[in-house]
């Protein structure tokens, strides 16, 4: 990964701290961003067999990016802005994540290591390898200094709450702003649009509109819910606000819910498919159009058409496009012109990608050079949100994941819970604005 020849200037040049190393930064960016533009791939080591790691999904799913930030461990990098002098520390290494001993792990036992049956049974031993194993697997170590105060929690009320900006909860609050419903719509980023500002261009995509489309006080960006709960008072949200002051707990009551969360990037089973310089799809869209970051080489692999989207778009900022594989097929019609239908893929590296094979329908196996291999396939749904809230979820077997059960209005088994977009089914962003726009008209049909 680099930064572009022909980026534009997206916030003030500041410096991070790595471990005793200034690394050139863009203040307010993601920290992981800023990090694998100056060459830093490895951000951490594996819990269990010590394996670098590099940043995947750049949505906080995975835990690839984790570092010790400032002191305080375990740090989400992807989605931390980058300040000036911050100091940046690896976890789960000794002595470093560049030389770690712990990962002869993994030459020790290359088939596999289950440390719960290795002196089971025997007297003193099993207890001294217990004790090893908690350290070799610890994930990151406790603050040395007491963390800031917590600011005091506030309470909103509220007739619909909406969580998530994207293309489907975009399109119910401009139902709900149309026909004078109060609503409150919850962004985690300091943006809205999701994918629609992000992602791979789509045709007939929806636009974005500004913050101040909507009536004053009913969105509310860097907001992450957390749950939905119960109490005395009736069914909340669980918001974590961060506010100029600092992080604040928001409880936020309302009279329906409506969840437009998305899903989630997942990976493809495939050997070294854990090496530094494996992205997801939609990670590597968001580097480019939001941060001008990008690979030199990349080769792209998954199904759908995001996957092919998406390599015209590296194309055309100038990065090459070394293979493009299609593991369902056939090709569609705009498919790139280094596309093929295939399986049998393999990454090779040893600290990061330098390499990946694949094998083409009726061809030959083949091996092509690339700093970053692209994993872009449907997300899976985040269903887990509306489970908590009482919905039903189900298998969809043909896809291979679960989703929320619901009817073609979004309402789910919990009459006050409604869900549009790819947390019920994943599909292209015109898609997931109907879906919202039907929700949002049901939901207005029940309220009080």
């Amino acid at each position: 990964m680099r930064r572009l020849p022909d980026a534009t200037p997206r916030g003030r040049a500041i410096t991070v701290d790595l471990e005793g190393e200034s690394i050139p930064a863009v203040e307010g960016e993601p920290v992981a961003c800023s990090l694998i533009a100056a060459g830093e791939n490895v951000l951490s080591r594996s819990v269990k067999y010590h394996r670098p790691r590099g940043p995947f999904c750049f949505a906080a799913a995975c835990s690839h990016c984790l570092m010790r930030v400032d002191g305080l461990p375990n740090v989400y990098t992807c989605r931390t802005p980058a300040k000036e002098g911050m100091r940046l520390e690896r976890q789960n290494a000794y002595p470093s994540a560049d030389v770690d001993i712990f990962a002869t792990i993994d030459w020790f036992f290359p088939k596999r290591f289950d440390h719960h049956e290795m002196f089971a049974g025997v007297p003193v031993a099993e207890d001294v390898m217990a004790k090893v194993a908690r350290q070799l697997a610890g994930l990151g170590l406790l603050p040395k200094e007491a963390g800031p105060a917590a600011l005091p929690p506030r309470t909103l009320h509220v007739k619909v709450a909406v969580v998530g900006a994207g293309a489907a909860g975009l399109e119910a609050a401009r139902v709900f702003a149309a026909k004078g419903v109060p609503f409150l719509l919850l962004e985690r980023d300091a943006h809205l649009g999701g994918r629609l500002a992000h992602g791979p261009p789509e045709d007939g995509a929806p636009f974005v509109p500004e913050p101040t489309a909507f009536p004053q006080g009913s969105v509310l960006r860097k907001a992450t819910v957390i749950g939905l709960y119960d109490d005395e008072h009736g069914r909340y949200l669980a918001v974590a606000s961060q506010e100029p002051e600092g992080l604040r707990l928001l409880k936020v009551y309302a009279e329906r819910f409506l969840l437009t969360v998305g899903g989630h990037p997942p990976t493809l089973p495939f050997e070294n498919n854990d090496l530094p310089g494996v992205y997801a799809g939609r990670a590597v869209s968001l580097l480019l159009r939001r941060h001008d970051v990008a690979p030199e080489v990349a080769t792209l692999v998954g199904h759908g058409p995001e996957l092919h989207a998406l390599a015209h778009l590296l194309t055309q900022r100038g990065v090459e496009v070394a293979a493009v594989v299609d593991l369902k097929g056939p090709l569609p019609a705009n498919a790139h012109p280094k596309a093929c239908v295939g399986d049998g893929l393999k990454a090779h590296g040893l600290r990061g990608v330098g390499a990946l094979s694949f094998t083409p329908q009726g061809g030959r196996k083949q091996k092509v050079s690339c700093d970053a291999i692209v994993v872009s396939v449907p997300v899976t749904p985040g269903f887990e949100l509306a489970r908590q809230g009482g919905a039903k979820v189900e298998f969809d077997a043909p896809a291979g994941h679960f989703r929320v059960d619901a009817d073609a209005d979004g309402r789910t088994q919990a009459p006050d819970v409604f869900v549009a977009g790819d947390v019920v089914k994943a599909g292209s962003a015109k898609d997931a604005a109907a879906m919202g726009q039907r929700a949002a008209l049901a939901l207005v049909g029940g309220l009080s």
